[in-house]
């Protein structure tokens, strides 16, 4: 079995001296609150699905991400990130149908490819980097830990017997994302669950082994020969290498139902600790052209489309950040050219020999990144120092340099 392999780590300046703690909208609660790790800081952020190049919408999330990862450095905490491949599931195995292509191959290109987008988008790489198919042990023992205390259950079919979990288990199921019945199931339906299958002991128990079909992979084990679900991968991957509860899970919108709320159910139905984060942080989505940015729609940008036609990567990362990571956004080509033109007087500001004083700037950054990742603030604080060393000029030697430090450690730009 191959071991899924990271990208390259990013060089990460050191600044002196500290912001405020790191403050983050947490789902659960529907509020901003302070994070408190100690002294390792614990994040899972739910991977790709290897079907397809990497597009804005997954850059503007691992982008958010990374900004945790810097701050909460930058705090003096170290930062045990974690993060999955799902190399095997429904859209892989639809995609390689559909392409003639071979299922492995297809998710070995992309996720390639995937890391080299990381890679030049600065995006510091997680300490474990886990694939499925190489968890399918470890998740597969989970589900029979669940089996055994009565959180999951077989269907009653004798063609597919499918081990499903019981959404009722933990008393806690719908606290993350605070969804009605009505949009659960709904949801459900949307995003690769099967809320109508009979013999099921409420519409949204997810789906956690799927016995053997003709044609489709498995892998044996004592649930019977087949392959996981979706979402008991994430808190297998979790659990086995963060432990018991973390202290953030990440991802896109999207994921909040039913991606977290099952992965956390599945946890804390397993540990008896809840809640299995102590944040639940979700980025918004990209658009384009007025809708949602994704591969059922088609309307994708990709960022090696994008690297591939000379475009300064971290172009690209300011023009993501610069709209805070909550919002849904578009992406357009003057959204693009803003950022290629402000990198460009940011680059000018912090090559002179001499410019204003630079640690309000650094003061700055930190005080607004801390507020739930204010980029757009932040960068606005670089904008007014760079146009006042160009005014001006200052007479501070060491100022361009602690600049251009300050905005590649706290904003991962490369000026």
């Amino acid at each position: 079995m191959d071991v899924m392999q990271t990208w390259a780590p990013v060089d990460l300046p050191v600044l002196e001296g500290s912001g405020p703690p790191l403050r983050l909208y947490d789902t659960s609660t529907a509020r901003v609150r302070p994070t408190a790790p100690g002294a390792t800081a614990t994040m899972y952020v739910c991977g790709i699905t290897p079907y397809d190049a990497t597009h804005l919408g997954h850059a503007a999330t691992y982008l958010a991400f990374d900004l945790v990862n810097r701050l909460w450095r930058d705090l003096g905490h170290e930062v045990h990130y974690v993060q999955n491949v799902t190399d095997i599931d429904e859209p892989l195995l639809e995609r390689a149908e559909r392409d003639q292509d071979d299922w492995v191959v297809l998710g070995m290109r992309e996720t390639a490819l995937f890391r080299e987008d990381m890679e030049a988008l600065r995006v510091l790489p997680p300490r474990d980097y886990i694939g499925a198919v190489e968890a399918i042990p470890e998740i597969a023992e989970l589900v029979e830990k669940l089996l055994v205390n009565g959180a999951a259950y077989r269907i009653d079919d004798p063609e597919y017997p499918d081990v499903y979990f019981d959404s009722a288990a933990t008393g806690h199921f719908g606290y993350e994302s605070t969804y009605d019945e009505e949009t659960m199931v709904r949801l459900s339906r949307e995003r690769g669950g099967d809320p109508d299958r009979p013999g099921k002991r409420n519409p949204v128990d997810a789906l956690l082994w799927r016995m053997e079909r003709p044609g489709e992979p498995a892998w044996d084990s004592d649930l019977g020969r087949g392959r996981p679900g979706w979402h008991v991968e994430c808190a297998a991957i979790a659990l086995n290498r963060l432990g018991t509860q973390i202290d953030l899970n990440g991802g896109g919108s999207d994921l909040i139902f039913p991606h977290h709320e099952c992965g956390a159910a599945h946890a804390e139905a397993l540990t008896g600790d809840h809640p299995f984060a102590r944040h639940y942080v979700h980025s918004g989505m990209i658009g384009l052209d007025g809708e949602k940015m994704s591969k059922s729609r088609g309307n994708l940008v990709f960022v090696s489309k994008l690297r591939s036609k000379g475009v300064d990567p971290n172009a690209v990362r300011a023009a993501l950040i610069s709209g805070h990571y909550r919002e849904d956004r578009p992406w357009t080509d003057e959204l693009l050219a803003e950022a290629e033109a402000r990198l460009a007087r940011w680059r000018e500001a912090v090559s002179l020999d001499a410019a204003p004083d630079a640690t309000g700037l650094v003061a700055s950054l930190r005080e607004h990144l801390a507020d739930d990742l204010d980029t757009p603030r932040a960068l606005a604080a670089v904008d007014a120092w760079a146009s006042e060393a160009l005014e001006r000029r200052g007479t501070d030697t060491g100022a361009p340099a602690l600049a251009r430090t300050a905005i590649d450690a706290l904003l991962g730009i490369d000026l």
